[in-house]
């Protein structure tokens, strides 16, 4: 809240830009294709800003194309959004990557966004696509939210590690849960999302009260909740339990130092809630033309090929092969947990208000 052949043919790139550029609205063909543009690009603040194959891959767009590119970090996935809501059709950049299917319609809603139909649509995973038929966005990776846990804690004090949602209110896991703030973390939202799903609208409140008379914290971000609180990661906290991704073991064994070939922390497949990541064109763009193709490049197989290790999150294409060292520690649920995308719209800030009335008040 942890979470794409090697390059892209130029001639493929200038023809698809040059007729993007002769049926856009504003400014001739010819003054587009020849000024030197540069492309910001808005993301959440785990996506890497530089050093990465991530960022080698965006040098080669470049590179095809001419547009630079600009990361611009705009914050947790909730902060971005908003910031987006507040600057829709003059947006702080061009394209905007990570908006998630919890706060998806948000977006939809305050009409951030420029439909657009990827040329990429038809490698992309259908069930995911079928979640934007207006092609407000395109979907880019998926992964699923889910409770981790410390181990070596739980080993070290023959303490069983909780094995679903109703065990972390127990007394004997009291003062060892961290969460992330729904109203401004997007894994936050995704797992207040999980106990709906799993309680039902009626007793997830109640479940809430209980997590907070048993010292649940709550912390604004997932850098803060995994970084600083959890006790199974680099920083080393004081808590061993730690809403985060059912990808984040593989992440705690790539950068494991001294190296290491096991995972010290592990997921709680049944707490896992679907989370489904967008990118779009912003609505107000100077260059929606070259925002279309790095849109159509995110969904790209090259940049595709590269989320995995980078962003720890599943490709949205159907086409790329996964690394071993990905999947071999990863945790993808049978079932996970999910909601109507239409019930999340009707109710998410109903839902994120009561949320706050229980464990804030």
């Amino acid at each position: 809240m942890i979470r794409g052949a090697r390059s892209m043919a130029a001639a493929t790139m200038a023809v698809a830009v040059a007729a993007g550029c002769g049926s856009d609205g504003g400014g001739s063909a010819t003054t587009e294709r020849t000024e030197k543009v540069t492309l910001s690009l808005v993301t959440y603040d785990s996506f890497p800003t530089e050093g990465t194959s991530l960022n080698t891959a965006l040098a080669e767009f470049t590179e095809t194309s001419g547009f630079d590119v600009r990361i611009v970090v705009a914050g947790d996935a909730g902060t971005m959004v908003t910031k987006a809501e507040l600057t829709a059709g003059n947006p702080e950049g061009d394209v905007m990557w990570g908006v998630d299917n919890t706060l998806l319609s948000r977006a939809v809603e305050a009409d951030v966004f420029t439909a657009h139909a990827s040329s990429e649509l038809g490698a992309v995973d259908p069930e995911l696509t079928a979640l934007v038929p207006g092609h407000e966005v395109t979907p880019v990776d998926y992964g699923d939210v889910c409770v981790n846990y410390d181990i070596a804690w739980f080993a070290e004090r023959g303490l069983d590690p909780p094995a679903t949602l109703r065990d972390l209110v127990e007394p004997k896991y009291r003062d060892l849960l961290v969460v992330e703030n729904p109203g401004s973390s997007s894994p936050g939202l995704a797992f207040l999302l999980a106990t709906v799903a799993e309680l039902g609208e009626d007793e997830w409140q109640s479940y809430w009260a209980d997590l907070r008379e048993n010292g649940v914290e709550v912390v604004d971000s997932w850098n803060s909740a995994y970084y600083e609180r959890f006790s199974g990661s680099s920083g080393a906290g004081p808590r061993p339990l730690v809403v985060s991704y059912g990808s984040s073991p593989p992440a705690e064994v790539l950068f494991a130092d001294p190296p290491r070939d096991d995972a010290p922390t592990a997921v709680i497949a049944s707490t896992c809630f679907r989370q489904v990541e967008f990118a779009g064109v912003l609505r107000g763009t100077d260059h929606p033309a070259q925002a279309r193709a790095l849109v159509d490049f995110l969904a790209g197989h090259r940049f595709q090929s590269e989320v995995a290790l980078n962003l720890f999150v599943y490709p949205a294409r159907t086409d790329v092969q996964l690394p071993e060292e990905f999947t071999t520690f990863s945790v993808v649920p049978d079932d996970p947990l999910t909601l109507d995308p239409a019930a999340i719209a009707e109710h998410r800030e109903e839902w994120v208000d009561e949320w706050t009335q229980i464990v804030l008040r």
